[in-house]
This record gives C-alpha cells, sequence and structure tokens, in this order.
C-alpha cells in the first residue's frame, strides 16, 4: 500500500513538474511561474527571499541589472544546494547599457554579479534608444552559449511592429505587464504567429484591491478552497501565460506556487477573460518614458 501511495504522489508530482515547463520557441523550457525580485534590496533581503522560494519549489528567478540585485540572486542559488542547471535564471540589459559594445559589456557585468558561466533568458529590458545595437549583442551572446534565450520587454504591439523586423531573431518571449483587468489580447495575437510568449510581471494586478476581491475571483476561490492571487495566477498559466509573482513573506511565496492541484473549466476561464479591461498601470508609449526611466535608475556612472 505504502509503495502505490509513494508512486502515485510521484507520478502526481511529474505531471505538476509538466505543466509548469513551457516550450519556447527556440526550444528551451521555461518554468511556468517564476519568482521576481523587484524591488527587494540587496545584500540580504533577495538572498533571503530567493533561498526561500528555491525551497518552495521554484525553478525560476527573474531579476534584473536595474534591480541591483543580481549578486544576491546569484549567492542564492549557488548556496541552495541545487544543481545550476535545474535553475532557470532570467536578467535584463538596463538602458544605460544599450548599443552594441555597451551591451556586451552590460552582459558580461550580469554574468559576473550572478557567479554564472550563462543566463537561461537575457531580455531588454526597455524598448528604448539603441535597441537593434544592443539586440545585435544579445544575439551574439546566445550564439556563444552565454545566454541561452533572448527576448524583450515592455514593448507594446507598435513598438514590436517597429523594432522586431530589425532582429536576425526572434524574440523567446516579451516579458509585460499582464493580469485579468489587462490581458494583453492585441500584443498575444501579434506574437502568436512568431510563437513568442508574454511573460506577465504585476500577475497579481500589483495588489490591486478591486482585482483582488472581483466577484468572480472571490467566487472562484471559494469554490476551490483557494486565494484570490492563487485563483489568479491559476487562470493566467491555465491561459497559456508566464507568470511572476513576486513576495517577501514565506506563506505568499509559497502559496503562490501551489496552483496546479485544481483546474479551471472552459466556462470560468470565459468569465476570468470577461473581466479585461484593456487597461494597464503604465503605458511604454507615452512621452519621456525613456528618459524618465535612465533618470530613476543609474546603475553605474
Amino acid at each position: 500500500m505504502l509503495k502505490v501511495i509513494e508512486d502515485n504522489h510521484k507520478k502526481q508530482n511529474e505531471e505538476e513538474e509538466n505543466m509548469m515547463e513551457v516550450k519556447l520557441n527556440d526550444g528551451n523550457q521555461i518554468p511556468a511561474v517564476g519568482f521576481g525580485v523587484f524591488q527587494i534590496p540587496n545584500d540580504g533581503p533577495t538572498y533571503d527571499a530567493v533561498l526561500a522560494a528555491l525551497k518552495a519549489g521554484y525553478r525560476h528567478i527573474d531579476t534584473a541589472a536595474a534591480y541591483m540585485n543580481e549578486s544576491d540572486v546569484g549567492k542564492a542559488v549557488k548556496d541552495s544546494g541545487i544543481e545550476r542547471g535545474e535553475i532557470f535564471i532570467t536578467s535584463k540589459l538596463w538602458l544605460q547599457d544599450y548599443g552594441y559594445e555597451a551591451a556586451k559589456k552590460g552582459i558580461e557585468t550580469s554574468l559576473a554579479n550572478l557567479g554564472t558561466d550563462y543566463i537561461d533568458l537575457y531580455l531588454l529590458h526597455q524598448p528604448y534608444g539603441d535597441v537593434a545595437g544592443a539586440w545585435k549583442a544579445l544575439e551574439e551572446a546566445k550564439a556563444e552559449g552565454k545566454l541561452r534565450s533572448i527576448g524583450v520587454s515592455n514593448m507594446t504591439p507598435k513598438i514590436c511592429k517597429e523594432y522586431v523586423p530589425q532582429f536576425e531573431t526572434i524574440p523567446a518571449v516579451n516579458q509585460v505587464e499582464c493580469n485579468p483587468f489587462f490581458q494583453q489580447r492585441e500584443l498575444r495575437a501579434l506574437l502568436e504567429k512568431d510563437d513568442v510568449k508574454i511573460e506577465a510581471y504585476f500577475p497579481l494586478g500589483h495588489g490591486n484591491p478591486q482585482l483582488l476581491s472581483h466577484p468572480v475571483v472571490r467566487k472562484l476561490a471559494e469554490k476551490y478552497h483557494k486565494d484570490a492571487g492563487q485563483i489568479l495566477l491559476r487562470f493566467e498559466v491555465q491561459d497559456g501565460l508566464i507568470v511572476l509573482p513576486k513576495s517577501t513573506k514565506p506563506e505568499r511565496i509559497s502559496g503562490n506556487i501551489c496552483i496546479f492541484d485544481f483546474e479551471l473549466t472552459p466556462e470560468e476561464m470565459e468569465e476570468m477573460r470577461a473581466m479585461d479591461t484593456g487597461k494597464g498601470t503604465h503605458d511604454p508609449e507615452a512621452p519621456g518614458v525613456g528618459e524618465n526611466l535612465l533618470r530613476a535608475y543609474k546603475i553605474h556612472d
């Protein structure tokens, strides 16, 4: 009997692991649920949060040069006792390092900060400045094995149409704000033809109480004995998104990955899709966004 129970648990764990893997258009696999570290300080807090996330079962950590905490991520990965090949690390090139030569140096800095020979996914963090030159450096680093997959972030349909035709390599992902109130349907339709995956930041609506207390979300949370965040994340993953929830609270960190033991019905998925307002909190096309971001985030002199 004990062996049967163990076999069932093993089968369930394998099924959950398979559900958590998404195949990118370059053939690489990425965990569907990642742990984001935006606005978590370096020199301790990020280290502790990443260790807690890895202990809870996360195998995808999302950082960036502009988060100023790549070194804590690298230390936590090293100290976790988990083999490097089992952990998917994403980082991003900041605007200060755009342009071909500057981007090559930026990539090397990220590798050094993370203490790794390769980064699983590396993104252009923002779509401003010498995007084409920076992308060329990412393509070369990918060919050299320093980057396994490359992608972009904060690209709207209009911005995608401006830059992506200049690229020799189609991005593997586009990381953008995405949640049930802002489902990015136009962008997803555009990217679908090249199988570019959407990575959703702010998948919980940046803590928007109107989203978390929405009647549909409350109803489903009660039915499935889950919290509101788990319902949102389950919907997003089931709808084909890669999600990047963030928390520094151990109970929230562990809870956000417990979304593979239930499934929303087709009718419930449609109810969630009907929540879309088409409006987010960040407009990458607004005048002066690139300049304002450069002033706000200085990662080096």
